[in-house]
């Protein structure tokens, strides 16, 4: 990314590993992305994968199965020379909202599907996974379908890298309205245990300028990253860190959930009638302390760590309270120049927001990875943008209505999905991810 006079101070350097990386062919990413999702599962009984605790959310069966439904449906079948497919019945079961796929069983309902049992699902990936290794030996004597079937496998694994979080997300929401609380892991301590003051929130300028947005198209990336664009953006500041637990808690006490005057009118009637005094999955107990349900279980809410499972109706009005805004989605990439991707993420194997690392820089923490952070950004299309052709083109751009923009990762966000063009979007009322905020300003 390439950004004209949007540093006030010196650029920082870069702290990634100089080092060659070591070169991982497609297939063998394929296969780890695959035996991944199947890892994800070993702490969940064959129950714990069929139900669906909301709409938003789906089972993890269904997951395991929409994910070996999208490399039979858009690759084998149509690739794979006398490829039979495992049931044609899972064309309808495990369609998710490809119009041009054809009928499909209906969202909502996902958790009515007992059958097929989760060993037919995990009989189905094998039989899938065999498939792929047939044909990307196959592919090795046809440069042009190799290619195309290398496009498509890229789109295929990142595809599944997006439902591992998902998955993850959705135990959560599941284990979540358990009576009995039950945790996915036991917890895993931080291995660095010298965090800053969460109170020392500092402010990084930023000129603006003429800036150029959007991915290079050097290395993957979906449809809705790019074109490349200029934009150009206003002086700013953008806050060094994401609210943390401790910040929403003083809002709450300030009865920032009661005030009207802070709200935007769906967000205020959005609270009214879902009665939210609180983000999501916290409890207070008899004596006025808070808990929230994590995939270790329900703990006591860490005043340090980033805030999470808010909507962007409470990010808004959380900035309002404070004075300050949420930072659009160029601001965001433009404070990303020169900095690791990398950060708190599924590889760490916490699976919950840590407390910001010591500030040894002059450059924001917590950009990659923790919570997703919500911009105020409305998720449209980049000038110039065309989605791909066919039933692949569904993925991206008939979403662009209606929805706000999250740039980031979160805490389970798998390693290597992430990237400064990112582009995740959610409706302003969901916040069942791992969503939380940064705060910015107007640089005057």
């Amino acid at each position: 990314m390439t950004v004209m006079q949007s540093r006030m101070r010196a650029k920082p350097q870069s702290r990634a590993n100089t080092s060659p990386p070591t070169k991982v062919s497609q297939f063998d990413r394929l296969k780890a992305c695959r035996q991944l999702s199947r890892k994800l599962t070993q702490p969940l009984s064959d129950e714990d994968q069929v139900v669906q605790a909301m709409d938003d959310a789906s089972p993890t069966k269904w997951h395991l199965a929409h994910t070996t439904w999208f490399f039979e449906s858009f690759i084998l079948r149509d690739l794979l020379p006398g490829y039979q497919p495992f049931s044609d019945a899972f064309e309808f079961c495990f369609n998710s909202y490809y119009e041009a796929k054809g009928d499909r069983h209906p969202r909502a309902h996902r958790g009515l599907l007992t059958r097929p049992s989760a060993g037919e699902v995990r009989d189905y990936r094998s039989h899938v996974d065999e498939a792929l290794e047939k044909l990307m030996a196959h592919a090795k004597h046809d440069e042009e379908t190799s290619r195309t079937i290398a496009t498509l496998i890229e789109l295929g694994i990142n595809h599944e890298q997006q439902h591992q979080e998902l998955l993850l997300t959705d135990i959560l929401a599941l284990f979540a309205s358990q009576p009995l609380k039950p945790a996915y892991q036991t917890i895993k301590k931080p291995e660095d245990a010298s965090f800053c003051d969460p109170s020392d929130l500092e402010w990084i300028p930023y000129r603006g300028g003429v800036c150029k947005i959007g991915h290079s198209k050097r290395s993957f990336s979906y449809d809705n990253e790019g074109p490349c664009h200029h934009m150009l953006v206003h002086p700013f500041k953008l806050a060094n860190r994401c609210v943390t637990n401790g910040e929403w808690l003083a809002f709450m006490q300030d009865g920032g959930y009661k005030n009207p005057l802070l709200w935007l009118a769906d967000g205020w009637k959005t609270i009214q009638e879902l009665r939210w005094t609180s983000p999501e999955y916290w409890e207070e107990d008899k004596d006025g302390a808070w808990h929230q349900m994590t995939l270790m279980g329900l703990l006591a809410v860490d005043p340090s760590a980033p805030v999470s499972h808010v909507s962007y109706y409470e990010a808004d009005a959380f900035a309002r309270w404070s004075q300050k805004r949420l930072p659009t989605e160029f601001e965001w990439e433009i404070a990303t120049e020169g900095l690791d991707v990398a950060g708190n993420t599924l590889g760490s194997g916490h699976l919950r927001p840590l407390k910001a690392s010591p500030q040894t820089e002059d450059h924001p923490s917590q950009m990659f990875g923790d919570v997703w952070e919500w911009t105020q950004s409305a998720y449209q299309h980049y000038p110039g943008y065309k989605p791909a052709k066919g039933a692949v083109g569904e993925y991206n751009g008939k979403f662009m209505c209606s929805q706000q923009v999250l740039r980031g990762a979160s805490c389970v966000t798998p390693d290597g999905h992430i990237r400064p063009t990112y582009r995740n979007f959610f409706y302003p009322y969901q916040r069942w991810q791992f969503c939380g905020l940064r705060l910015a300003k107007d640089h005057t």
